[in-house]
């Protein structure tokens, strides 16, 4: 088996096959559904056999913590790096946070199609297939994103206190729902516009909150 070596250590190939097989998984899961994606389809696509599939994920469980695994570690990656080049750019925590909004709506238009999905809700909308881990460690993704936004407005309301008193915790949902709700409307209008004209228009009633005289 190519996954392992006569010292048991796993060479750089076994996670390159791991990695494809869960690029595979997250394409189908995205296109019908956790359900209608077999473990024969994910086999045959990634050109290996039975036995190598089964190397890296004991059963369709098993694929399904390591998808939402990597799905929240790669979400993260990518908020952190966005709004981290944001605050580069500007160090006040609300221009910094606007420059990082308009950052996420560039990346989005830049897609080469409209975005597939996200994992995270299509495992939400099937989540009686799945153990209590996995709904836990779903749900953690969108608390992350509700920790990370309110935390950011937060620091930007001692700066800049809005004039009038604002939900902090769902200002910071809203982000998830739009961003959600984006994807779900330019997937089904086949229309990759919609989901950065949204976060342009979450960026404006950040800006129309918190600016002075606004």
């Amino acid at each position: 088996m190519l996954e392992q070596t006569p010292n048991g250590r796993a060479p750089r190939k076994g996670a390159e096959t791991r990695e494809r097989i869960l690029e595979i998984a997250e394409a189908a899961v995205l296109a019908k559904g956790f359900a209608a994606t077999s473990i024969e389809e994910l086999i045959a696509a990634a050109g290996i056999t039975k036995s190598g599939f089964f190397y890296h994920f004991k059963d369709k469980g098993a694929l399904a913590k390591a998808m939402m695994l990597r799905y929240i570690a790669h979400d993260t990656k990518v908020l952190d790096d966005i709004f981290r080049r944001g605050d580069e750019l500007h160090d006040d925590p609300l221009h910094g946070f606007l420059v990082g909004l308009k950052l996420f709506a560039e990346m989005l238009g830049n897609l080469p199609e409209v975005h597939p999905g996200c994992l995270a809700a299509s495992f939400c909308y099937q989540d009686q297939l799945f153990n209590r881990e996995i709904r836990e460690l779903n749900a953690q993704s969108v608390l992350a994103w509700r920790r990370r936004f309110r935390e950011r407005l937060e620091l930007i309301a001692v700066r800049y206190p809005p004039r009038q008193e604002v939900d902090f915790e769902a200002l910071a949902d809203m982000a998830a729902a739009l961003v959600e709700g984006g994807l779900i409307l330019g997937r089904l209008l086949q229309d990759q516009s919609i989901l950065p004209r949204q976060v342009l228009l979450y960026r404006d009633l950040v800006r129309a909150i918190f600016s002075p005289g606004a």
